[in-house]
């Protein structure tokens, strides 16, 4: 059993900024993650991609976002279980809270906070009979190794800002691109679609559009080409080395959904003082809180791990007032932090 101030589901951006908030107003946490490396969607989907709104920040990698926070909480020792999902959460007699992972994890807890982002995700699937063969060698759902991808025939299937985003970074590491897309209309930002489309104008790449991926051919999980089935007309083969399959997640809450909170389209309500679900002591912050007003922007999931973190101390301390204090000048945020002189 492992005895702990808080909780944390999900070790994404907004759940790793949660340990720093708890851990300069004194209090442990422990993190849980069914991915296998922290960093949520930055470092599962989008390592590479730029972000450009973080605060003082002008631009950075969802990767290196990752490492600035990871190297932040560093002074608090979090406890980090990561490839491990939440199954249990349970009320004790004395209001704290009875947390299990798949692992057989236990966890005592004085609050539990979800910071699951969209929740349990997955990217969508390719649905062809031979995609499972292919998968992690030559069939792909996120880019971890863009240089893996050099001088090679590439297929992208796509339509969202991912598919757009990988064509435009991969078109001049690859021998080739044909982007294949399902409809003649792109959900992706209109700038990387006149950019793709001046791409297949200057000869530089394909697109085939109102079309899908039918079958794979290739042997021992190496692809050799792939068939197109256009709405109109006959499929064609396309030759290619690797396949990239960016149709977007599948949230999913799991088993978050059966705890008994207050649910909103696969998110969870929360008030805008403490971000605390309908449960007391359960608080949720990030993609998967909704309020009127919400964004779903990384910083405002920073705000509202701060607002979440002051509500939690009080619930630990109810009989002391819980006092701002700023790191610039505090002896005891220094002390934490570790910078005391």
């Amino acid at each position: 059993m492992i005895k702990t101030d808080a909780v944390i589901i999900g070790a994404g951006p907004c759940g790793l900024f949660q340990v720093f908030e708890l851990g300069l107003l004194g209090l442990k946490a422990e993190i849980i993650d069914s991915i296998r490396q922290p960093g949520g969607q930055c470092t599962e989907l989008y390592p590479d991609k730029p972000i450009y709104d973080i605060p003082a920040v002008p631009i950075c990698s969802g990767e290196e976002l990752t490492e600035a926070l990871l190297k932040q909480i560093e002074p608090f020792h979090c406890g980090m279980h990561l490839g491990e999902e939440v199954t249990v959460v349970r009320r004790n007699d004395d209001d704290s809270f009875h947390v299990e992972t798949n692992a057989g994890k236990q966890f005592q807890a004085k609050a539990v906070v979800i910071a699951g982002g969209v929740g349990s995700f997955q990217p969508r699937q390719l649905r062809v009979p031979e995609a499972e063969e292919f998968a992690g060698k030559s069939l792909h759902y996120r880019v971890q190794d863009p240089k893996r991808f050099a001088d090679k025939k590439l297929v992208i299937l796509g339509g969202g800002d991912s598919a757009l985003d990988w064509v435009l970074e991969l078109i001049d590491v690859a021998e080739h691109i044909t982007l294949v897309h399902r409809r003649d209309e792109y959900r992706a930002v209109p700038a990387s679609v006149d950019k793709m489309r001046q791409l297949v104008a200057d000869g530089k790449m394909d697109v085939i559009e109102n079309a899908k991926a039918t079958v794979i051919e290739g042997n021992d999980g190496v692809v050799e080409s792939i068939r197109i089935q256009p709405k109109e007309g006959e499929a064609v083969d396309v030759p290619a080395d690797h396949v990239l399959v960016f149709f977007g997640l599948a949230p999913k809450l799991g088993p978050i959904a059966e705890w008994g909170l207050d649910i909103n389209r696969k998110t969870l309500n929360v008030d805008t003082e403490k971000f605390e679900t309908s449960e007391p002591g359960i608080y949720a912050i990030g993609d998967i809180s909704f309020y009127p007003g919400k964004k779903k922007l990384i910083l405002c999931g920073f705000h509202e791990a701060a607002l979440a973190a002051f509500a939690i101390k009080q619930r630990i301390e109810p009989d002391k007032k819980v006092h701002l204090q700023y790191t610039t000048t505090s002896p005891i945020m220094h002390q934490r932090l570790g910078v005391s002189k």
